[in-house]
């Protein structure tokens, strides 16, 4: 599914903006990273398209329909949101009761729930915890959980809203590779919201905003060139791109072939 910001004005108090005359639009089955410090508006794009906020003018459009409060209802069954705190989203006694809460609130029927909940939660490799209390859980593990409810439901549009910020290192790599496998393996917009540069590597594109506005929006290669831009926008720049720019500034010879070495290893991750 598509989505569309069509000339958004957005502010949660009327003396301050939030977006202004804000456009951008994501094609169906894109994976997009929107990257900005805290307060740039990255967050609010997220509230925006689920409707938790309306906006104040302009138009969020899903697949070239405007969102209002009499169809909200319907396109949220097609989405789904991954938020930073995953001991907030567990509501099932079990990882099976958990994933299985969406499937029971729309009367699925028992032996179709039964082989959703199986295979979502091999997609996201949890299949051995299915009777697990979660509170014996990792917080990636729960993430994972998290992300297997929202597909469950075959949502088509997935946001991860800031999703990796409360965990661990091992959390975190958990939950990237969990999206790297949706990327190849499901047919869904995917909208990655963080602050980390490390993570937007294997998007297809990276938008940063600064202050409401879009300051980058390109390929990863392309916006991890922008040091500068992105300094300015309150983003620390990761160390292997830091090393890129030094060695393309020095005199060292075959620089070139290190660089390339460096940008190889910088999407490998």
């Amino acid at each position: 599914m598509s989505i569309e910001f069509k000339n958004v004005t957005f502010g949660y108090t009327k003396e301050i903006e939030v977006l202004k005359d804000f456009n951008l639009k994501i094609e169906d089955g894109q994976m997009v990273s929107i990257i900005g410090h805290n307060g740039s508006g990255k967050s609010t794009l997220a509230k925006l398209i689920v409707g938790l906020v309306e906006a104040c003018s302009g138009e969020v459009c899903i697949d070239g329909v405007n969102l209002t409060p009499e169809n909200i209802d319907e396109f949220r069954l097609k989405m789904g949101i991954i938020f930073q705190n995953p001991d907030n989203q567990f509501v099932g006694v079990t990882v099976k009761d958990d994933i299985a809460f969406g499937l029971e609130n729309h009367n699925v029927p028992r032996e179709e729930m039964i082989k959703k909940i199986a295979h979502y939660a091999k997609l996201v490799n949890m299949e051995d915890y299915l009777e697990a209390n979660p509170e014996n859980l990792s917080g990636g593990q729960k993430q994972r959980v998290a992300i297997a409810g929202v597909l469950a439901m075959e949502t088509e549009i997935i946001i991860f809203d800031e999703a990796t910020s409360m965990l661990d290192p091992k959390g975190t790599k958990e939950i990237i590779e969990t999206i790297k496998n949706l990327k190849r393996n499901e047919n869904k917009t995917i909208i990655m919201i963080t602050h980390n540069l490390e993570e937007v590597v294997f998007s297809d594109r990276v938008i940063v905003l600064n202050e409401g506005k879009i300051v980058l929006d390109g390929t990863p290669k392309e916006v991890l060139r922008k040091r500068e831009i992105l300094e300015e926008s309150g983003l620390a720049v990761i160390d292997s791109i830091q090393l890129i720019s030094e060695i393309e500034s020095s005199n060292l010879p075959n620089k070139q072939a290190l660089v390339e070495a460096l940008w190889e290893l910088t999407f490998a991750m």
